[in-house]
């Protein structure tokens, strides 16, 4: 999937969710998000996005969100290797 639109679902995402008073749900209810709705190749490829560019592009909470999901990636051991996002030329 093109990652400029997947960084454009995320702060879709992320601008919904940031009404929460409390930042550190905002965050939590954004990852769970990802966890549930997104295939797991989408969330792949954004932390391996956020992985190469520091999610460049991401809102705050995005960038929280997907640093979250990316933590508990290595935790858990699921591989994120071999999927990159498209190299900006190819954008």
């Amino acid at each position: 999937m093109n990652i400029d639109l997947l960084i454009k679902m995320v702060n879709e995402i992320s601008a919904f969710f940031a009404v929460e008073t409390d930042q550190d749900q905002a965050v939590r209810s954004v990852a769970h998000h990802l966890k549930r709705y997104w295939e797991p190749r989408m969330r792949v490829q954004i932390i391996a996005y956020y992985e190469q560019r520091q999610g460049a592009g991401l809102v705050e909470l995005a960038k929280r969100a997907v640093a979250q999901l990316a933590a508990e990636s290595k935790a858990t051991g699921t591989q994120t290797a071999g999927v990159s996002p498209k190299p900006d030329s190819a954008r």
